[in-house]
């Protein structure tokens, strides 16, 4: 859909909705706009970012918690030692925690979730998280070691993610459509196409500090029905919201608030390196010249995005500006695609249902037709795109963005994962990064693998993705930025 199009189908929708208003949100209750509905609702089985959205650190614990700073705090683990090798780790646990359906959260549910993450045959979407560990070892109910067999300089902060979210053995296997945590919400209902609910845990250790009774996921894709609903009075908020483009007439509303921060979110066009003609760097050089990263900006983010050079988002400390290696050439890029013998030919852009994706997409096209390169795109809804995509690796290009935090790794996973890419020196590399403990030698490592997935044109590096809300105003405690996937809704309030 062009631009003028978009426009015109979302003036209609805001029409329309503010004709059949819905009636204002109870006192105590937060309905939250969501574009992406996950297939299911366990963060350790799959890999769909608004499970964590939803569930981690809300329904789900961790041993650890993060910050909107990043900073990494206790959780489900009040306090815990390192040894001076820095190859065991001995948590304290919290007392007074239990599951929503009573059970008692112990030692052993810790060592339970580990080991079933760690397992053969597991499906935890985050594997590196568990690779260095040897061992997990219950002391007595209330403190659990891990011995780990390389350092991990990631290892506490990765154990805070939804990937690390502790269930217990007599809940697990339903955790798909049934979530049971310790967090400071339960799960109340799942109506698939619809709405995810969650009601306050009043038997959750700090039960008091949670202002929210209850909160409802409502799912939208479509960016233009997102900003009818808010102004419908449909919903309270939206974090994730999809319609750059509507953001000043929100700005310009007493009644709400917006705020553009950052996220972990790099968006790029992956290739399938292990798939002809991508396996040849000549066409995945040709394709990073062809694409004009300020023209997708501009015309799919309405210029509400930081261009990306590589795989490291601009915020972070290791940061470097690397958008000129591949500068926008349609002749070198027209001249590499003949020099490969793709000139011509017909590839597939394959992308999951987001906005982000599929206005890149058509912008995409145009430019490789520029260069040559006919582009055909096929918009597929989400769980294909896990399916197809993700674990078949069945696709020629596609649009993503990956928002777990600290995730160069992706690179190193091999060619089973589906980027379909694996270089030695770079699983040497990224091993360096994973063990250097000191941050400063860790961060000029950062600086080198930056550079070497730039320059080996794995993918063609878009943009990162903006943290763009709109909230009501009055709603108060949702974070502007997300240093990871979740958000904590446990000091989400009404202000008095």
């Amino acid at each position: 859909m062009t631009p003028s199009a978009l426009l015109a189908a979302t003036a209609s929708a805001l029409a329309l909705a503010l004709a059949f208003a819905a009636p204002a949100s109870a006192a105590g209750t937060a309905r939250i706009g969501l574009q992406q509905e996950p297939t299911v609702l366990d963060p350790t089985a799959d890999a769909t970012a608004s499970i964590d959205g939803m569930l981690a650190q809300n329904v789900f614990e961790s041993l650890t918690t993060v910050n909107e700073a990043g900073e990494v705090l206790p959780n489900l683990a009040e306090r815990w030692e390192i040894a001076d090798d820095g190859l065991t780790y001995t948590f304290h646990l919290v007392e007074g925690a239990s599951f929503h359906d009573g059970t008692a959260f112990d030692a052993q549910d810790v060592k339970f979730s580990f080991d079933r993450a760690m397992a053969e045959d597991s499906v935890n979407p985050s594997k590196s998280i568990w690779a260095p560990i040897a061992s997990v070892e219950v002391l007595d109910p209330a403190t659990v070691r891990l011995t780990l067999t390389r350092k991990d300089a990631f290892l506490l902060f990765n154990l805070a993610q939804g990937d690390a979210s502790i269930l217990a053995p007599e809940s697990a296997d339903r955790a798909k459509t049934e979530p049971v945590g310790t967090g400071p919400f339960r799960f109340v209902s799942w109506t698939r196409g619809d709405r995810l609910v969650l009601a306050k845990n009043a038997d959750w250790r700090d039960a008091e500090a949670v202002s929210l009774d209850r909160v409802e996921f409502r799912f939208i894709a479509d960016p233009a029905s997102g900003a009818a609903a808010l102004m419908a009075d449909e919903l309270d908020a939206f974090p994730g919201f999809g319609a750059p483009e509507m953001l000043p007439q929100f700005e310009a509303d007493p009644r709400f608030a917006v705020t553009v921060g950052s996220t972990e979110g790099e968006v790029i066009l992956a290739m399938n390196n292990a798939r002809a003609p991508f396996d040849d760097p000549r066409v995945r050089q040709a394709v990073n010249h062809a694409i004009d990263r300020d023209a997708i900006i501009d015309g799919a983010m309405y210029g509400r995005a930081a261009p990306i050079g590589s795989f490291y988002p601009p915020h972070g400390p290791a940061y470097l500006d690397l958008t000129g290696t591949w500068p926008h050439d349609v002749e070198k890029a027209r001249a590499l695609f003949e020099a490969a013998g793709v000139a011509g030919r017909e590839m597939t852009l394959r992308v999951p249902p987001f906005a982000y994706a599929t206005r890149s997409a058509e912008i995409i096209q145009a430019q490789l037709a520029a260069a040559g390169v006919d582009a055909k795109v096929e918009t597929v809804e989400w769980g294909f795109w896990i399916g197809e995509v993700y674990k078949n690796r069945n696709y020629d290009m596609t649009i993503i963005a990956h928002t777990s935090p600290n995730d160069m790794g992706n690179f190193a996973r091999g060619k089973d994962y589906f980027y379909g890419y694996q270089d030695d020196a770079y699983d040497a590399l990224w091993a360096a990064i994973e063990t250097e403990a000191d941050a400063q030698a860790r961060a000029e490592l950062q600086r080198e693998a930056q550079r070497f997935l730039a320059e080996a044109a794995v993918h063609a590096f878009l943009f990162q993705l903006p943290k763009l809300s709109v909230v009501k105003a009055g709603l108060e405690g949702f974070w502007a930025s997300s240093p990871v996937i979740f958000q904590p809704l446990a000091g989400v309030r009404w202000a008095d």
